[in-house]
């Protein structure tokens, strides 16, 4: 993953995570449980965004391991080729 996608996906959840801290904070202080809904939804949002985000890390290094082992039989089958060839 790029640099500018990992730093776009912390400042997401660090936002999200805020957000939902604040609204919490709001919550308690002002005595108002609309607002520690809505705290706990950015909260989740911030949860589901980390797990989205670390499951697509995984696919990518899935991707690169199948792209390294693609790469080698491709080389055995110019090997065998090579070989082959009169």
């Amino acid at each position: 993953m790029t640099s500018a996608g990992r730093v776009a996906t912390v400042a997401a959840v660090g936002f999200l995570l805020c957000d939902a801290i604040l609204l919490i904070y709001g919550a308690v202080e002002f005595r108002r449980p609309v607002l520690a809904v809505a705290g706990g939804a950015f909260g989740l949002l911030a949860a589901l965004v980390f797990a989205w985000w670390r499951r697509h890390l995984r696919l990518l290094e899935e991707l690169t391991a199948a792209r390294r082992e693609m790469r080698a039989q491709v080389e055995e089958m110019r090997e065998l080729i090579r070989r082959r060839a009169p």
